[in-house]
């Protein structure tokens, strides 16, 4: 059966930098108290409008298909992954296609929120394994800032999120590579409400917010039961990588990196401190660029490859958990 490499890999930031002390001027918090809760000191937020979820992923997806040498002519699929589409409908991944000029090939929108790019992982390397597909352009891009509640009232939300897109383009292996190895995607829907924005949705349409008297709370801005949230992250990402190991017969000391999704830096040293990895063995980047969501795990390949801390050969362990719950892993040779 055919492997799955990841052939290119590219990143799109907005140039727009807001940093703790910025926020401080517009809600009731401090740099100390966003540092100590989750290890963010800046973020990016797009201050151009006329940049959306979709023009970020494409100026990513460029990158990508230029490290791995391809042309529009090359893809045969599109798989976008976001919680903050362009549209309501259609999805953003039909936006790509139109917009880099790819042929008619399929596009296929990924609502996973932040386990969307290893959701999208997985799914890639089906299509791939099976022959149905050789080349297929993986993005996951946000645009948080613009539905967040930008005052004291949600800034326990509002501090997290940054803006920004990554992108890979995943092919079938020659003979010798290895590729993806294993995957695992899981659900947990009973904790759907614990992190979540409730509408404008069928159940709560627009002219019902609009009627309500104070507007939009807290149904179209996010809710995050953070303490909940962050006590199940802790547990199941873990195993999540102690499944793809599993199934790969390896073990964490095996490991060369793992990039966790950037959800948290606390959460993030909890999985490390878990399998005793070192520092040099872990890459975060949320210091700098908060929670990207669908974007943060192909972001931070993108800056690990960049830095030399990411190299041709090394084997790789992603894992995300978010919104559903959902959570997973990917284990492979880069």
């Amino acid at each position: 059966m055919t492997r799955t490499i990841i052939k290119g890999l590219g990143s799109f930031l907005p140039d727009n930098v807001v940093t703790n002390s910025d926020l401080e001027k517009i809600m009731d918090t401090s740099d100390e108290w966003i540092q100590e809760r989750t290890g963010i000191k800046e973020r990016r937020w797009i201050s151009n409008r006329s940049e959306t979820t979709s023009s970020m992923g494409c100026k990513a997806a460029k990158k990508a298909m230029e490290m791995a040498g391809l042309g529009p002519s090359d893809i045969d699929f599109v798989i976008f992954a976001t919680l903050s589409p362009d549209y309501y409908f259609p999805g953003s991944g039909v936006l790509v296609q139109r917009d880099l000029g790819l042929d008619n090939v399929g596009a296929l929108d990924l609502r996973n929120q932040c386990s969307g790019f290893i959701y999208g992982l997985s799914v890639a390397d089906q299509f791939i394994k099976t022959g149905m597909y050789k080349n297929i352009l993986l993005i996951g891009s946000e645009f948080h800032s613009g539905a967040l509640e930008k005052s004291t009232n949600g800034r326990s939300v509002t501090v997290i999120f940054g803006d920004g897109a990554g992108a890979v383009v995943l092919s079938a292996a020659e003979e010798g590579e290895k590729g993806i190895i294993s995957t695992c995607m899981h659900s947990q829907g009973e904790h759907a409400e614990a992190l979540m924005i409730k509408g404008p949705a069928t159940g709560v349409w627009v002219d019902e917010l609009l009627e309500k008297e104070n507007y939009g709370e807290p149904e179209w801005r996010p809710y995050m039961n953070g303490n909940f949230v962050f006590k199940h992250a802790v547990t199941r990402m873990p195993e999540a990588i102690q499944e793809v190991l599993d199934a790969a017969g390896k073990s964490s000391a095996d490991i060369d990196l793992l990039i966790p999704h950037q959800a948290n830096l606390r959460i993030s040293a909890m999985v490390q401190k878990h399998f005793n990895m070192s520092d040099e063995k872990v890459f975060n980047n949320i210091q700098h660029l908060g929670n990207t969501t669908a974007g943060s795990i192909p972001i931070a390949m993108t800056q690990a490859f960049e830095e030399g801390k990411l190299k041709r050969g090394d084997l790789l362990c992603l894992t995300a958990f978010g919104s559903g719950f959902t959570w997973g892993a990917a284990l492979l040779e880069f």
